[in-house]
């Protein structure tokens, strides 16, 4: 193995130690975000209040789209995330309807 390629091996090493742990940082970030999804889902059915909210959604979705330019990710990614929460919103709100 050429020093170059040791290299190589270590830097690719540390990349994947820095994956993984961003890896872990998103699971446990996305458990949060998710507990406070299915909160809101339940809130909502309680009081009878309609399962999605179109005037918040697009202004998340707008915002969301910011953030994601800044952070040089692709608006569209973001944008189909949020979607995805705001689908969770309406399921968890029709499950605690039931």
């Amino acid at each position: 193995m050429t020093d170059a390629t040791a290299r190589a091996a270590e830097i690719l090493a540390e990349h994947r130690d820095s994956i993984d742990r961003l890896d872990a940082i998103l699971v446990y970030t996305l458990g949060e975000r998710f507990k406070h999804t299915q909160a809101v889902g339940k809130l909502k059915a309680e009081h009878a209040l309609p399962p999605s909210d179109p005037a918040r959604e697009s202004l998340q979705i707008a915002r969301l789209e910011d953030l994601a330019k800044k952070a040089d990710l692709d608006p569209y990614f973001a944008k189909a995330f949020l979607n995805f929460i705001i689908g969770e919103v309406i399921r968890h709100h029709k499950k605690h309807q039931e």
